[in-house]
């Protein structure tokens, strides 16, 4: 055990020593390390949490035991790696447990550190797992961190782009549209946006690792190729609508409870997430169909093996991704004429914002159609905070006294204000 936590430390210090691009609020997490509660990042494998919490800790000594580790695997004594801690970090009282999912019994350790007064800092891969335990043990005593892959403000800053002034510039704007359209494609997985690997043969065996090592190993699935077909499935269906009985039916499931364990297996292991429909009524918006995203867009080519996707679905889902790690209360919304909205955001049972995402707005009918969903759904649900969001498409539409955003969608991932001219529809 000595040895490799020593073998650990070696790691660490390397991994201290290498640049890395510096994360959308790093400052919260780390003014969060001056408190007594016990921190936690929850996110996708490959995401960057360690990074992350190597960012946080930067300036501190502290203890580095990392779980992914084979050697580590079956780990039952507490104690042993308890002593082993001490023999290599002496007197430390900061510990960073790195996938500490993949101990059983983790939270039991992690309380009973606690309780003698050591500052911890943890990060797992399993959203449904460490909530579960950190709700039941750790009650009142955890800050939890979501990472996801890069925002495109991170992607920006990784390759270097600078958002000044100069922005402005046609020019300027011309190679922002240029990195935009490749974080389209290839999303922001880190290693893919800094590192020189093979994009599409990565994320494919990221995809195919995650479900054996997170899904297949700890649920006991026996038809491995069977959750495979599933996650493609899904993967190439992005950004449109499911329900558990068209899919079970699409690839043969005859077990619809199967299939939806399958469903949440794939969501809790960061690799999809699924959107409800909006409805007044609670039953409805469980059983209408729902939405499926890839947690990274760069999964959509590598896995569901749609090389040509259509670039309105990447942009949505790009969207949907981001108002996930903004940590919004999102839903879509439909009517039975058809009517819809891409994203419904409500706050404290208000709806505060109504969004349609939308590539190319040339086509009068595509725009008569993107408007009628917005202006419905404004009187439907009371709100008139309205935004078509674009590939580069920017002006102000009044209709019905109503006013419609129309907004290049880099410009609201980057969160930069934007002033458009006004027109009428």
């Amino acid at each position: 055990m000595k040895n490799i936590l020593l073998s650990q430390k070696h790691e660490r210090d390397f991994l201290r020593k290498r640049g890395y691009t510096t994360r959308d609020g790093l400052n919260v997490a780390r003014s969060a390390m001056a408190d007594s509660l016990i921190k936690v990042i929850i996110g996708p494998r490959r995401a960057g949490k360690s990074v992350f919490a190597l960012q946080m800790l930067e300036g501190q000594e502290f203890v580095y035991v990392n779980f992914d580790d084979d050697r580590l695997a079956g780990l039952r004594d507490f104690d042993l790696l308890l002593v082993a801690i001490a023999q290599v970090y002496g007197e430390v009282r900061t510990i960073f447990f790195d996938e500490i999912q993949n101990v059983t019994g983790w939270e039991l350790l992690v309380n009973r550190l606690h309780r003698q007064g050591y500052n911890l800092l943890l990060t797992g891969s399993n959203a449904h797992l460490l909530s579960r335990e950190l709700a039941t043990h750790l009650t009142g005593r955890f800050r939890e961190f979501h990472l996801l892959p890069f925002s495109l403000a991170e992607y920006l800053r990784a390759k270097g782009f600078a958002l000044d002034d100069a922005l402005a510039l046609a020019e300027r704007q011309g190679l922002l549209l240029n990195h935009f359209d490749t974080y389209l494609r290839q999303g922001g997985f880190p290693e893919t946006v800094v590192g020189k690997v093979d994009i599409g043969n990565y994320l494919a065996t990221l995809f195919e690792s995650v479900l054996l090592k997170d899904v297949v190993k700890r649920y006991n699935i026996r038809f491995a190729g069977r959750l495979l077909e599933l996650g493609r499935y899904l993967v190439a269906n992005h950004a449109r609508e499911y329900t558990f009985t068209s899919v079970a039916k699409a690839l043969g499931f005859r077990s619809v409870h199967t299939l939806e364990n399958y469903v949440s297996y794939l969501q809790e292991a960061f690799l999809l997430f699924s959107m409800n429909r909006f409805s007044w009524k609670a039953h409805e918006r469980i059983q209408a169909p729902r939405k499926i995203y890839a947690y990274d867009t760069g999964f959509v080519g590598a896995v569901g093996f749609r090389i040509g996707s259509d670039k309105g679905r990447l942009l949505e889902s790009v969207v949907a991704i981001e108002l996930s790690r903004r940590g919004e209360e999102v839903y879509s919304c439909k009517n039975p004429n058809g009517k819809e909205v891409d994203f419904v955001i409500r706050q404290g049972g208000v709806t505060t914002g109504l969004i349609q995402v939308c590539y190319d707005l040339s086509d009068p009918r595509t725009r008569k159609r993107e408007i009628a969903g917005l202006t419905w759904a404004s009187s439907e649900l009371g709100c008139d905070n309205l935004k078509i969001l674009t590939w580069d498409e920017e002006e102000t539409v009044s209709i019905q006294e109503r006013k419609i955003s129309l907004i290049p969608c880099w410009k609201w991932l980057l969160r930069i204000d934007a002033v458009p001219s006004e027109g009428s529809d």
